[in-house]
């Protein structure tokens, strides 16, 4: 009865630790959940406020498949603001959510046996939106020695005459690394060399940059990749918009008809109302970005200094997103106080949640091992009692 294209797709490593940690919550444990991928503040209210007066305005109906002219007029205005990025309104599209603009992409230009490069860690969507578009994911493993980030040797390695598309994420779920200028055009200069290689960038965390880090996205840093691109951003993390579900993206006419081919025939238009709080989001008042970032900035240095004075985990201070990025490599072969080996990080993820009540996502999910995902997008109160738990939990096991 199922489709033969499920097979493509792997499980979600992260599920069975997700499963657990609503049991034991279910069960009355008290578990610290560090796995959230969404801000943990409230949507503005201002934001709020026009999705309000859009209802009551009866702005309530089905909209253009790939989002409202409003909505693409103040696209068109944040990319030229923010990335010095010149789109009209044809070459912008809206979905619900990145994610989908992302699917879409792939699901419109990628033939069975083109390749597309994921520099890993990778957001665990990626390889398996590739697969169902029957594309091949090529994995470039981007090591802690060089801060998670792509080289350019490695880049060019990878690219072959079948590579269709690079996604790059910057700053990055999981590991919060983010390209500086420099960085960047090392990679931009390879990419020219190769015009059958498309850019798929998904700039989602764009804001969420801290101390002197600037953002800066691929089309912005080589203007020849411009009619190769596609720029991928939204709502939902900058503007603690994740449940209005709303995506945007630019790129060349042609890309951009496409994705509203297969939009038209699968979820069509984005909420209406969610469209008339993102043209808010967009245009108006972006005084409590300071605000969001001064807070998220020192949780994670809280987060950091706490994860690297314990002894047998380390990890970075990453440039942006709310992620940090730890390595568990010393317990690898640890041994719990019940007599368990640590075999994996999955293991070691487990571990901290049965052990201390502690919710970490492992970094198979993420196509690098050993380590783990922290999200910081919660209370300094818990990220504390959090980093003690697992500080408590490192110090039981046996190496």
């Amino acid at each position: 009865m199922l489709a033969n294209r499920l097979s493509r797709i792997k499980p979600s490593p992260t599920i069975a630790v997700t499963q657990r940690a609503k049991d034991l919550k279910a069960a009355g444990r008290d578990i610290i959940v560090l796995g959230a991928g969404e801000p943990d503040f409230d949507t503005p209210d201002h934001i709020k406020l026009a999705a309000k007066q859009a209802i009551d305005a009866g702005d309530t109906k089905y909209t253009a498949v790939d989002g409202t002219p409003a909505l693409k007029k103040a696209a068109c205005a944040k990319f030229k603001r923010d990335n010095n990025l010149d789109y009209t309104p044809e070459q912008i599209t809206v979905g619900t959510g990145a994610k989908q603009i992302i699917y879409n992409a792939l699901m419109a230009t990628v033939n069975a046996g083109d390749e597309v490069i994921i520099p890993a860690p990778y957001w665990v969507s990626y390889p398996d939106m590739v697969e169902l578009a029957e594309g091949t994911p090529v994995v470039v493993p981007c090591t802690e020695e060089n801060f998670f980030k792509l080289q350019p040797a490695d880049l060019e390695k990878a690219i072959t005459p079948k590579t269709k598309w690079i996604i790059l994420n910057s700053p990055s779920n999981p590991t919060g690394a983010g390209y500086s200028f420099a960085e960047m055009k090392a990679l931009t200069d390879v990419l020219v060399k190769y015009p059958q290689v498309h850019v798929l960038a998904d700039d989602i965390y764009e804001y969420m940059a801290y101390d002197d880090f600037k953002f800066v996205t691929p089309a912005q840093v080589e203007p020849k990749l411009y009619d190769r691109t596609l720029t991928v951003n939204g709502v939902s993390k900058s503007y603690a918009m994740t449940g209005w579900r709303i995506g945007f993206a630019g790129g060349p006419v042609k890309l951009i008809k496409a994705i509203a081919i297969i939009q038209s025939q699968s979820t069509s238009n984005p909420s209406s109302i969610s469209q008339a709080a993102s043209v808010e989001a967009l245009n108006g008042n972006m005084d409590f970005l300071k605000t969001f970032r001064e807070s998220f900035q020192a949780r994670r240095n809280l987060v950091v200094e706490a994860i690297n004075k314990i002894d047998g985990l380390s990890c970075h201070k990453p440039e942006g997103a709310f992620y940090v990025y730890a390595s568990c490599a010393n317990f690898i072969g640890a041994t719990t106080p019940q007599g368990t080996v640590i075999t994996s990080d999955t293991d070691f993820a487990t571990y901290l949640l049965e052990a201390e009540g502690v919710a970490v996502v492992q970094g198979v999910a993420f196509g690098l091992s050993p380590y783990f995902r922290i999200s910081y997008a919660t209370s300094e109160a818990e990220l504390i009692e959090a980093c003690a738990r697992i500080k408590r939990a490192c110090g039981a096991l046996q190496r």
